[in-house]
C-alpha cells in the first residue's frame, strides 16, 4: 500500500506533563515518519475553527477551552495506511478502554484529557494537515 499521512496533535495535557518526547518516540518506533511538526498555542477562534465539526455537540465549549489551555504539538506523520494504523497506535478515546501499549493508555488521563488527537479519515487528515501546515511545510516522504 502506498504511503499516506495523518495529523496528530499532542494535546495541552500531555505537553504540560512533559510527555511530548516520549509520545514522538512512540510514534517513530511504530514505523511512522514525522514529515512536519510545530508547537502552537491555539486561540479560541483557531480551536473553534479546527473543531467546528463538533460545534453542535454538548462538549464543544469544553473542548475549545481545553485545547486553548496551553500549547499543542501538531505533526503530520506518514506511513503505509497511516490513518488506520495511527488510530490503532493511539487507542480508544477513553484511556481506560484503550489497549495496553497505546499512546492514550500510556499517557492519557481521561476522555477529555487523552493526550493526542488523530485524524479519523483520509479526508479529515488532508483538511486537518492543511489547517496547521502549508504545502511548503509538508514533506512528501
Amino acid at each position: 500500500m502506498p504511503s499516506s499521512f495523518t495529523l496528530t496533535l499532542i494535546k495541552p495535557d500531555a505537553v504540560a506533563a512533559g510527555h511530548t518526547g516520549k509520545i514522538l518516540q512512540h510514534i517513530c518506533q511504530a514505523g511512522f515518519r514525522i514529515t512536519a511538526m510545530k508547537m502552537v498555542h491555539l486561540s479560541e477562534q483557531q480551536a473553534g475553527q479546527f473543531y467546528a465539526v463538533h460545534r453542535e455537540r454538548p462538549f464543544y465549549s469544553d473542548l475549545v477551552r481545553f485545547m486553548t489551555s496551553g500549547p499543542v504539538v501538531a505533526a503530520v506523520v506518514s506511513g503505509e495506511n497511516a490513518v488506520e494504523r495511527f488510530r490503532e497506535l493511539i487507542g480508544a478515546t477513553n484511556p481506560a478502554q484503550a489497549a495496553e501499549g497505546t499512546i492514550r493508555k500510556l499517557f492519557g488521563q481521561s476522555v477529555e484529557r487523552n493526550a493526542v488527537h488523530g485524524s479519523d479519515s483520509e479526508a479529515n487528515a488532508e483538511r486537518e494537515a492543511a489547517f496547521f501546515f502549508s504545502e511548503l511545510e509538508r514533506f512528501n516522504l
